[in-house]
């Protein structure tokens, strides 16, 4: 079982009764606490692979309240050495109006929206668009969580910080450092309202455990 982290307890077991006896090896680079607490009791066995990619570097993370010129400068600073930015949105229904606010901050820049909402061959279109380099900018929600591998973007911008979970937040900032290139990760949070407690306890594991493998 491949990105374990996106099935269910109850899917795993299912998949298990399709044989009477089998052997499960499943497979994550998310740290997922139910899979840890299973290891941490003895109930299943657990192997890490701590030798990281040659040349890897962790990812610089930043978590802090948005300002718009810490975020402009995070952009123009990537798009200065080459790079690509991605900006991840957390609901469908602003990801335009932020956009547009990208487009403001980097008027040079070539932005392009993605989100599961749009047609699959369009989807499909912008994504192979950003990995070709014909946008600077990919401003998306979530979807980019997995399966994406883009050398050059080396700069994640996550808004609304607070409305992921601690393995999409984590496979998020996943997206960036594929490369031997220093690579930035800024969790933003609004400047006003009320942050649970948990979900600052989420934020601020990822913003202490930055180097590569610390996450488990």
């Amino acid at each position: 079982i491949d990105e374990e982290q996106k099935f269910g307890v109850k899917q795993k077991e299912k998949l298990r009764q399709f044989r009477l006896s089998v052997d499960t090896l499943s497979m994550s680079a998310t740290p997922i606490p139910r899979s840890l607490h299973l290891s941490m009791t003895g109930v299943r066995d657990i192997s890490l692979i701590n030798t990281p990619p040659i040349n890897r570097l962790p990812v610089e993370t930043k978590l802090m309240q948005r300002d718009d010129e810490v975020l402009k400068n995070a952009i123009l600073d990537e798009l200065a050495r080459g790079g690509q930015v991605f900006v991840v949105n957390d609901r469908v229904q602003t990801i335009t109006k932020l956009a547009e606010e990208i487009e403001a901050m980097a008027p040079e820049a070539k932005v392009a929206v993605a989100h599961g909402q749009m047609e699959d061959h369009e989807l499909e279109r912008v994504m192979d668009a950003f990995l070709s380099r014909k946008f600077d900018i990919l401003v998306s929600t979530s979807i980019i969580e997995s399966g994406l591998d883009v050398p050059n973007a080396n700069t994640i911008i996550i808004m609304n910080a607070h409305h992921f979970g601690i393995s999409q937040l984590y496979q998020m900032r996943g997206r960036v450092g594929r490369s031997s290139v220093l690579a930035k990760a800024f969790l933003v949070i609004p400047q006003r309202g009320e942050i649970s407690q948990e979900s600052m306890r989420r934020l601020k594991a990822l913003d202490k455990f930055q180097d590569l493998g610390s996450g488990y």
